[in-house]
């Protein structure tokens, strides 16, 4: 057993009302510069719909991620002779009009244009190139299911419906939609670290978070190939690829990342995972149905005496066992089994889980229905307005069984507590929904507290990084932290 910690996330998706907020601070801190205009590190997708960049999910386009062959773990864009021989021309590379075309507006034509009968107009032009542009795209074109039918009919996770799943969800498809925000997962085994023939991109061993040196970067753009999640971008003005760093200078600091501080459904959790990394090969190469299963073992119980033995011998202070032991993430994930990772599939072993929508499933009360997961409140899990075969090809590798087990919790505690604050559910009926979920009352009011009414200290959970224990000086690292340097990074050649 070889004890790791990893700062790890969850979101909360019945509760993210897609306002953007997360978007616009990461936006405004990190990629405000030139260059980075197209770059989202955080950006919120409605689903259905193609997300950003269009259609990220299309492995069979782009390679990201793993695959295993022969019982062995490879990645999927290429092995090392492929490398080598596309090192100057990758031919996998999500193209501009994939994300979108930055744009911007003559604003001097509202103030400067010379008087007349007519209305000034600040009309679009290209943020890279100047040129005027027709828009036809953005990074949330998809936003509320507004590029409706033209992206959302082509969200490659409805291929797991029939068709006439697919059609009743499409003539619906207006008032059914939820929100998906998205960032670097910072994954156990990130394909990006192993595409990177460079060596740039790296995993900080102290607390997991995947970094990219811009020293090193040579722009092969392999990282971005290879990241399935399509989370590693291409400054074209510097000539390296950046991506999001889970705001480590405020994690070291002690504040939660931008994104998470300035949410304003409170939808984020963040706090540390311990995992057994001797454990990571077998685990990422089970067959698709259980990974998500696999990937909950390799998380370790920091209340295990044992673990904690093991922890202290691989060097992890006291003080990160007791975050762990404080984790909000660790009970979502592990405990109370809610929070999923995205595409398990990929084989990256996404430290990001999500707990899926609530919403889609609710139905409205029919004359006479009883509430529970069989119908009334909510409908039937086999009946849903999004079917869960949808929600098990996002969040299972295609596992019914895991999303079922995880609604039928959800739906479990809001029964539960509803029969508490509005008192119109008779007993047995809580009774049989709670038993249905394997929880007792207890768990069905932890639930509740950790996700609707938790402090942001019981939100955000984020172990001390120990800088005093180093020997280096903190000072020796001033004015170099985050995207760039005290000094612009330079090509080589």
């Amino acid at each position: 057993m070889r004890v790791r910690a990893q700062v790890s996330t969850v979101f909360h998706l019945d509760k993210c009302i897609g306002c953007h907020t997360c978007s616009l601070a990461c936006k405004n801190i990190w990629t405000d510069r030139r260059g980075t205009e197209y770059m989202w590190w955080n950006n919120v997708e409605t689903k259905p719909g193609t997300g950003y960049p269009h259609n990220w999910e299309d492995q069979e386009k782009f390679k990201g991620g793993w695959e295993v062959k022969g019982g062995k773990l490879r990645l999927r864009l290429q092995g090392k002779k492929k490398t080598l021989a596309n090192i100057f021309y990758n031919p996998r590379l999500p193209k501009l009009e994939d994300y979108y075309e930055p744009w911007t507006y003559t604003y001097d034509d509202l103030f400067n244009s010379p008087e007349g009968d007519d209305q000034p107009t600040a009309r679009p032009i290209s943020a890279i190139t100047g040129k005027p542009v027709d828009i036809t795209s953005g990074p949330n074109w998809d936003d509320d299911l507004g590029g409706s039918p033209e992206h959302a009919e082509g969200d490659l996770d409805l291929a797991s419906l029939n068709e006439e799943e697919r059609r009743q969800l499409l003539t619906v498809e207006r008032m059914v939609f939820f929100h998906i925000p998205r960032i670097c997962n910072h994954c156990l085994n990130p394909a990006c670290v192993a595409a990177c023939p460079a060596g740039a991109v790296y995993k900080r061993g102290e607390d997991g978070i995947v970094l990219v040196s811009q020293e090193k970067c040579r722009a092969w753009r392999m990282c971005v190939s290879g990241c399935p999640y399509k989370k590693v971008y291409y400054n074209w003005v510097s000539g390296k690829s950046e991506k999001c760093i889970l705001c480590y200078p405020r994690l070291e600091t002690g504040q939660a990342p931008a994104c998470f501080h300035s949410c304003v459904g409170r939808i984020r959790y963040l706090g540390v995972l311990l995992y057994d990394a001797d454990r990571l090969t077998e685990a990422a190469t089970k067959p698709d149905a259980d990974l998500v299963e696999a990937q909950r073992s390799m998380i370790l119980d920091p209340f295990d005496e044992k673990v904690e033995e093991e922890a202290k011998k691989e060097g992890l202070d006291p003080a990160v066992l007791k975050a762990a032991k404080e984790s909000p993430v660790y009970r979502l994930v592990k405990t109370y089994r809610l929070a999923l990772p995205l595409h398990p599939e990929y084989r990256t072993m996404p430290m990001l889980y999500y707990v899926p929508p609530l919403l889609p499933v609710m139905s409205t009360v029919s004359k006479g229905g009883k509430l529970g997961a069989g119908g009334g409140l909510f409908t039937s899990l086999d009946q849903a307005r999004i079917p869960l075969k949808y929600f098990a090809k996002l969040f299972s590798a295609g596992n019914d069984a895991v999303v079922d087990e995880v609604y039928r919790k959800l739906i479990a505690v809001r029964i539960y507590r509803r029969s508490q604050s509005v008192g119109d559910v008779k007993p047995e009926e809580v009774s049989h929904s709670l038993a249905d979920a394997h929880l007792s009352g207890e768990e069905a009011e932890e639930i509740y507290r950790l996700t609707s009414l938790p402090t942001t200290k019981e939100r955000y959970v984020i172990p001390p990084m120990m800088r005093e224990k180093t020997s280096e000086s903190a000072f020796s690292r001033k004015a170099q932290t985050g995207a760039g340097f005290s000094l612009s990074p330079k090509r080589r050649w």
